[in-house]
């Protein structure tokens, strides 16, 4: 994807207040990556080597991968690996699958094990401590997998802080049922478009392609597929969202797809987690 209709790369800082945090875990500095889509189309090497490079400088304790890491086909992900493994981080890596990663019968698996061939933690409603016990990571199945279960999340005690990785971002509904201190998704590339003042641009696709005959649609093609379907939720397109008593931070990724990305640029994230301070 030329820069022209991605835009350049985006390092959003935020610091994220974790209730219980343990005290040396104070400071904890993660960074998410998302939405790769490794095709030779959507993303270029020179994005992908500027959100490696910068992830690397930023020297975390821990990386997290939110899903769709190639687009279709699942080959890429070979190649992407070799780029994939040049990240470092103090506890390692670890991610989960997308909707995309699944498009195959045969990508999960293919997928899985080129990551895992790397060395990166690949959670599928599995549980990793590689920051110890008193917080564990929370990888969960794709939403749209019909694997997708919140079981893990609400085996953990209740005391216990946890991060989620979830690559829908959807998923932070049925988990206001469980105790989630930050959940990670990516998977709406933050909407693309984002109109100033207005919001994601499928707010108004929407209506647009209600009034429009089959026959209209056809004759552009991105109105041939209802990518209102994406998510429910699209007011939890980007950023920062308090989701019931759960915090939730959904990546813009770093692919992109046609027309291209207005006011919405690839995003790398860095997250610094302190300990909640107690409201008297």
């Amino acid at each position: 994807m030329h820069w022209l209709l991605s835009g350049p790369l985006s390092v959003e800082k935020l610091t994220v207040e974790i209730a219980n945090l343990p005290p040396s875990l104070q400071g904890t500095k993660l960074v998410q990556l998302s939405d790769l889509h490794y095709d030779g189309l959507r993303l270029s090497e020179e994005m992908l080597a500027q959100a490696i490079a910068v992830t690397n400088e930023a020297e975390p304790d821990l990386i997290v991968l939110t899903g769709d890491y190639v687009t279709d086909e699942p080959a890429p992900i070979h190649q992407l690996v070799l780029r994939l493994k040049h990240l470092q981080s103090r506890a390692g890596i670890y991610c989960v699958l997308g909707n995309h990663d699944l498009y195959y019968s045969q990508s999960r698996k293919e997928i899985t094990d080129a990551l895992t061939s790397i060395g990166i933690g690949v959670l599928w409603n599995e549980i990793a401590y590689p920051l110890g016990q008193e917080l564990p990571i929370v990888g969960l199945a794709d939403y749209w997998s019909h694997e997708f279960s919140i079981k893990p999340v609400m085996s953990l005690d209740a005391n216990i802080p946890r991060i989620v990785l979830s690559h829908n971002p959807d998923t932070a509904q049925p988990l206001k049922k469980c105790r989630v201190d930050l959940q990670l998704s990516g998977h709406t590339h933050g909407g693309q478009i984002m109109l100033p003042g207005i919001g994601p641009a499928v707010n108004l696709y929407k209506r647009l392609r209600r009034r429009l005959s089959k026959s209209a649609r056809r004759t552009m093609p991105f109105m041939q597929k209802d990518c209102a379907k994406v998510v429910r939720h699209w007011e939890w397109a980007q950023g920062f969202h308090q989701v019931g008593n759960n915090q939730l931070y959904v990546n813009r990724g770093l692919g992109t797809y046609l027309p291209g990305r207005l006011f919405c640029p690839p995003e790398v994230t860095i997250i610094t987690l302190i300990e909640q301070v107690p409201i008297n």
